[in-house]
């Protein structure tokens, strides 16, 4: 079951991609001069974002198994994990929208980024229907 449950994650975040690329591609209007060198600087970015992106998975499966007798000392961990998490993305997106903005103007690297914001705000906004609200025991 647990191999079935990763090989529909993967796939879900394949799609993911493959459509936030669309809407990314859509937004950014790059020209031939700005095209190569971003969608390499892209690619470079999701996969560190993909990797740090696991860790939610796992802070968000650790929960789920541990729902029905989560502890104060639990709830904690889950919440200084997500918290670090956060912290790990936020700095990504620093280092990142530094090196964006060598290869585009200033506005087109918060543009990227804002594109990315708004991807993020939509997944987050699914997380906090589907995931319940905390209740220790």
């Amino acid at each position: 079951m647990a191999q079935s449950d990763n090989d529909y994650l993967e796939l879900a975040r394949g799609v993911l991609n493959i459509e936030k690329k669309a809407a990314v591609t859509e937004v950014m209007q790059l020209t031939d001069l700005e095209s190569q060198p971003f969608w390499t600087l892209y690619n470079e970015y999701q996969g560190e974002l993909y990797l740090i992106q696991n860790k939610r998975i796992d802070i968000i499966s650790d929960f789920i198994e541990n729902f029905e007798t989560l502890t104060d000392e639990k709830a904690d961990e889950l919440w200084t994990n997500s918290m670090a998490f956060s912290q790990e993305v936020l700095k990504l997106k620093k280092s990142y929208y530094k090196k964006f903005k060598k290869i585009l103007p200033a506005g087109k690297a918060a543009l990227f980024f804002q594109t990315e914001n708004k991807i993020e705000v939509l997944i987050n906004a699914q997380l906090a229907i589907d995931i319940p609200l905390i209740e220790t025991k």
